[in-house]
C-alpha cells in the first residue's frame, strides 16, 4: 500500500513563486481547530488568524478590544489543525504602533507561544522601524494598506480609501516602504481596483486583495462572511459561498422539534 505523502507546506517562498508564476494565491481567515483543519484539508494556500475575531468570534464591533492573549489563543488552535497552509498572525492594536520594541516582543510571543509562521500589521512609513525590528529577529511580516479597520476612529468609515490622487500616491509610496523594509506579502483593502492593479505591478511581493479587484495576486475573505455564518454583513467585495446561518437554525429548530416530541432519541439511538 502506497504510503500516503503529507502536503507541501506553503511558506513565503512558495508565495513568491505563485506570484511569479501567475498563480492565484488563496487565502482565508479562521480562529479555531474545526475550521482551520476544514479549510487546509481543502487546500487553502493561507490562513490568516484575523483580529476580525473580535467581531466574528467575540462580538464587538471593531477590531480593537481584541488582546494579544486572544489572538495567540486563537492562533494556537488553528495551527493544531493546519498540515499545509501558511498561517500569518494579526498584530492586534496597541501591541505595535509608536513602539518598535514592543512590536518585536509582541511578535516574538505569538510565534513562540502558537508556533505560526507570520505576522501582519497595519500602516505604510509610520510602521517601517516596527516592521525591520520584527524581520531582525528572523520573523516574516506581511503588510496591510488601504482601509486599515484598527485606524477605524481616525477614518470615521469603512468607506473605500485612496479614491484621491494623494491618498493613491501615499498608498503607492507606503507600498514600496514595506518592500524595501522586507515584507513578503502585502493586503491591500478596499481600495480602487486599477491602484491595486498599478501596486500590483511595480511590487515584486505578493500583494492580496479584500475589495481591491481582480489585478492583485490572490484573494483574502472573512471565512464566516463567505460561508454566510454572518448575516448583517454585505458588501459589494463578498461573495457567499454558503448560507449556514441558516442551515444551523434549520438543524437546531429540527432538533427541537424532535427532543420535544420524544422522536429523539429513538431505540437505534440509545444503549
Amino acid at each position: 500500500m502506497a504510503e500516503k505523502k503529507e502536503p507541501r507546506k506553503v511558506t513565503t517562498h512558495t508565495l513568491q513563486e505563485m506570484k511569479q508564476a501567475g498563480e492565484k494565491i488563496a487565502m482565508l481567515t479562521a480562529y479555531d481547530y474545526s475550521m482551520a483543519l476544514a479549510i487546509d484539508a481543502a487546500g487553502i494556500d493561507v490562513i490568516l488568524v484575523g483580529d476580525s475575531a473580535s467581531n466574528v468570534m467575540a462580538g464587538h464591533e471593531t477590531t480593537l478590544p481584541i488582546t494579544l492573549e486572544h489572538m495567540i489563543y486563537h492562533a494556537q488552535s488553528v495551527i493544531r489543525a493546519v498540515k499545509r497552509a501558511l498561517v500569518v498572525v494579526d498584530l492586534p492594536f496597541g501591541t505595535y504602533q509608536g513602539n518598535s520594541k514592543e512590536a518585536l516582543n509582541s511578535s516574538i510571543r505569538i510565534m513562540k507561544e502558537s508556533g505560526a509562521h507570520a505576522v501582519k500589521l497595519e500602516g505604510g512609513k509610520e510602521v517601517e522601524d516596527s516592521v525591520k525590528r520584527i524581520l531582525s529577529a528572523g520573523i516574516p511580516v506581511m503588510g496591510h494598506l488601504g482601509l486599515t479597520p484598527q485606524s477605524i476612529y481616525k477614518f470615521g468609515t469603512y468607506t473605500v480609501r485612496a479614491k484621491e490622487e494623494a491618498e493613491a500616491n501615499k498608498l503607492l509610496e507606503d507600498a514600496n516602504i514595506l518592500q524595501e523594509a522586507g515584507c513578503f506579502g502585502l493586503v491591500l483593502e478596499k481600495i480602487p481596483a486599477t491602484l491595486a492593479g498599478e501596486v500590483t505591478k511595480r511590487l515584486s511581493i505578493p500583494t492580496i486583495g479584500i475589495g481591491a479587484g481582480n489585478l492583485v495576486d490572490g484573494q483574502v475573505l472573512v471565512l464566516h462572511d463567505m460561508l454566510g455564518l454572518t448575516t448583517e454583513f454585505h458588501p459589494r467585495f463578498l461573495r457567499r459561498y454558503a448560507n449556514l446561518y441558516t442551515d444551523i437554525t434549520g438543524a437546531v429548530t429540527n432538533y427541537i422539534s424532535d427532543v420535544k416530541s420524544k422522536d429523539f432519541p429513538n431505540e437505534k439511538e440509545q444503549y
